[in-house]
């Protein structure tokens, strides 16, 4: 049996998309205890990615990162990626944003640190996204994207600082990383060694569909979304290229449309990993991110998590989602996974 990919569970699906405006956070304990109940032939969950956000975490908070090991571990769980708190500032803008923004990054990357010197983070990285929209992007491409590249690399230094590598989770909601090409310019142009690119199954889907960037679609509008072929063709297409800057994974489902909760905007739907409607077939795609062309594993990173934001909190709740969650999480170790 496989060891590796380690199987993670993610707690910032309790507050994505949650709140006044929608629904009530789920607690953190509330997931903790859940991602620990679940099991499935005897394997569970080995740890959880956290969201550095309130009410979740504080990280201003004495002795925060502490009182989240305590909880964690009472669990026997670890911790993997953790998604660092960039929203209050933002990659592209005034300076007063770019400053707040690399000021998450070095408290995230701290607290980080706290964690690994705890001993239940042995693994994993810290997801920034651009924080700016498409709309404000689009009114001078080159430009702006040059100077979230520019955040970026100040980003990655400060990273660099504590041992930490950074990803870029490429959603459709986010300026210069709305496509699958404008994601691997920035990447490019970056050009640091500790930043990689964070795939969501859900996320690099609607890439092929071309939300937001229809010039860089993949499959044809009149495509029957039914036909596997054309997928595969696709989704063949975008791993090729984002691939070799992948460092951190998410499984996930999808059912080809877009959604948003709360006050977060839309992006690709996650869904169940059950669900009939879903266009992916989840253990085989995940190959295309886990295996290089040529069908070797690439092992550019030891776990792999499950994100599904903004799920009901009537689906999130429930036992049986999580044990559904991990069943699929396991057959893409057993398929792709390897033992160490």
């Amino acid at each position: 049996m496989n060891n590796f990919p380690k199987l993670h569970n993610a707690t910032w699906p309790g507050l994505v998309g949650k709140g006044p405006d929608s629904e009530p956070v789920i607690p953190f304990d509330s997931l903790l205890e859940m991602t620990a109940a679940a099991e499935v032939n005897g394997v569970k969950f080995d740890g959880v990615d956290i969201g550095l956000l309130e009410p979740h975490i504080n990280l201003d908070a004495p002795d925060e990162a502490k009182k989240v090991a305590d909880k964690v571990s009472k669990y026997n769980l670890n911790i993997g990626s953790m998604v660092a708190p960039i929203w209050a500032g933002a990659a592209m803008g005034t300076e007063e944003q770019r400053k707040t923004f690399l000021e998450m990054v070095r408290k995230s990357c701290e607290f980080g640190k706290e964690l690994n010197d705890l001993g239940v983070r042995k693994y994993g990285v810290i997801r920034i996204d651009s924080a700016s929209s498409v709309e404000a992007w689009a009114k001078d491409p080159a430009g702006n994207t040059k100077q979230i590249a520019d955040t970026f690399r100040e980003a990655c230094d400060i990273a660099a600082g504590f041992g930490e590598k950074l990803a870029a989770e490429g959603e459709i909601c986010w300026g210069a990383m709305h496509s699958w090409k404008h994601m691997v310019e920035l990447m490019e142009m970056v050009d640091r060694p500790n930043i990689g690119f964070q795939a969501d199954m859900s996320h690099t889907f609607l890439y092929t569909l071309g939300y937001n960037a229809p010039e860089h679609r993949i499959l044809p509008k009149d495509v029957d979304l039914k036909d596997r072929g054309a997928i595969e063709t696709a989704l063949k297409t975008v791993t090729d290229a984002l691939r070799p800057w992948t460092i951190d994974f998410h499984v996930a489902q999808n059912d080809g449309s877009v959604f948003g909760s709360g006050s977060h905007d839309k992006t690709g739907r996650h869904c169940q990993a059950t669900d009939p409607n879903g266009l992916l077939d989840i253990t085989h795609d995940a190959g295309y991110w886990l295996r290089d062309e040529n069908g070797n594993l690439t092992k550019a990173f030891k776990h792999i998590c499950w994100d599904g934001c903004m799920f009901p909190n009537s689906v999130m709740e429930n036992q049986q989602t999580w044990n559904d969650i991990l069943a699929a999480m396991i057959k893409v170790r057993e398929a792709h996974g390897w033992s160490e």
